[in-house]
């Protein structure tokens, strides 16, 4: 809602908290991923872009680059998530919302960006 209907970060979010059946520690995470995405947005978008081969991180699809910001976000800054967890849902989120075509997308670029320099442990 953010990125592709130009909404403030509070108000998309408010209105996701308030319209579905979130338990508390989902609205916790959800909030909590949301502000985080949105801080380092620009870092992220720059360390995504830096992995595309021919191709501009602006033409994405509104939801493959939110999907992108939110797995790369879990592989960089939450260390309760192994790195392969967070690619699988987003390749897993990616199907369900664009295709299998972006699933593969996705797949790449974050698998990229977690060989050169995200560690498994």
């Amino acid at each position: 809602m953010i990125d592709q209907g130009n909404n403030n970060q509070e108000g998309a979010l408010n209105y996701v908290l308030e319209n579905t059946d979130l338990a508390s520690r989902e609205h916790s995470y959800c909030t909590s991923i949301v502000e985080g995405v949105m801080s380092k947005e620009k870092e992220l978008d720059k360390i995504l872009s830096d992995h595309l081969v021919n191709w501009q991180f602006a033409r994405i699809a509104a939801t493959v680059r939110s999907i992108l910001r939110l797995a790369l976000y879990e592989m960089l800054y939450d260390e309760s998530i192994p790195p392969l967890v967070s690619i699988n849902e987003a390749i897993e989120l990616a199907k369900k919302y664009q295709g299998h075509e972006a699933a593969r997308f996705v797949n790449g670029i974050l698998d990229k960006i977690r060989k050169s320099s995200v560690k498994d442990d």
